[in-house]
């Protein structure tokens, strides 16, 4: 979401919030993937690092919707841009689900689960191209593509299961779950600075008029 001389209102910033409480939510998830992954190797410390930095973006992103409603330039709840937005959103969010849903059984039915954390990733990955221009936050194409080459890299340079001091890993589940999660996380924090930076404008702005 580029800065703009315009008004900033209270629904953009509480947009990028959003942002970061999925990427909150679903990097969590996909550290607790890569834990599993692990088998049983730093899983509690792991699992409780993995909830806190989950509860911190989600803290922070619920004091930017906080903030933001303190603002005078709320934005025009009618809006059918906003609309538009939305509508879009749910359909790119809805086709994420779908393809993940047929993969999984593909590949169950041709007897390659295994693949199917990094298909996910992929999918993952895909789905934040068009997320890019929808919310005009052009660090999502970084996401996407990291989430695309993640997987493919660990199976081009790593077998399913890798041993590491005596302890078998899965490391298609550790590295792809850990690497993602590495990646929503830093990219939540990316858009909460952003968001940060909106609310900044926002109040110089209204303090000026």
């Amino acid at each position: 979401m580029d800065n703009t001389t315009s008004s900033i209102p209270g629904a953009a910033i509480r947009g990028t919030a959003s942002g970061v409480i999925f990427m909150a939510f679903f990097g969590t998830f996909w550290a607790y993937t890569g834990v599993m992954g692990l088998q049983g190797w730093g899983t509690s410390l792991l699992l409780s690092i993995a909830i806190a930095i989950g509860l911190a973006l989600f803290l922070s992103a619920s004091w930017l919707i906080s903030a933001s409603k303190k603002l005078t330039n709320q934005g025009s709840k009618s809006d059918p841009r906003v609309s538009k937005m939305g509508k879009k959103f749910f359909f790119i969010f809805a086709g994420e689900g779908v393809a993940i849903f047929i993969s999984s059984i593909l590949c169950n039915l041709l007897g390659r689960a295994e693949l199917i954390p990094g298909i996910i990733a992929i999918i993952v990955g895909i789905h934040f191209f068009p997320l890019a221009p929808l919310f005009q936050v052009r660090l999502y194409y970084v996401t996407g593509a990291l989430l695309c080459l993640l997987p493919i890299l660990t199976w081009l340079s790593f077998s399913e299961n890798i041993i590491i001091d005596g302890h078998e890993v899965i490391a298609y589940m550790a590295i792809i779950g850990l690497g993602s999660a590495l990646i929503l996380w830093a990219t939540g924090l990316a858009v909460w600075l952003l968001g940060k930076s909106l609310l900044s404008a926002a109040a110089a702005q209204q303090s000026n008029h």
